[in-house]
């Protein structure tokens, strides 16, 4: 899993076919909690790149995606977005909405 450094945010969708972005805050518990399945799930599901991206640091990004809760998993095919997630979701559920969604 990759933190979001700043890089143009459309070409990091470009580069690549599949893409997971976690929006997340340091003081937000259900994002910590959140943090170690996409981790580990980042490592099962290996064509997927998984990103965090804090929205305290990269506000604007988070207004583009219109993230209005975290927090909020946002799944991304071919630079599109075909998916959202929004709250805490444990490993098993948040690994088949993945596979049924890509």
């Amino acid at each position: 899993m990759h933190e979001y450094t700043g890089q143009p945010f459309n070409d990091l969708l470009k580069e690549n076919n599949l893409v997971l972005v976690q929006y997340y805050a340091d003081w937000c518990n259900p994002c910590q909690m959140l943090k170690p399945i996409l981790e580990e799930l980042s490592t099962e599901l290996t064509n997927i790149k998984f990103y965090r991206v804090d929205i305290e640091e990269y506000r604007d990004l988070a207004v583009n995606a219109n993230v209005q809760s975290i927090p909020t998993v946002v799944l991304f095919k071919d630079g599109e977005e075909v998916g959202r997630e929004k709250g805490f979701k444990p490993k098993h559920l948040m690994e088949t909405w993945i596979k049924k969604t890509i």
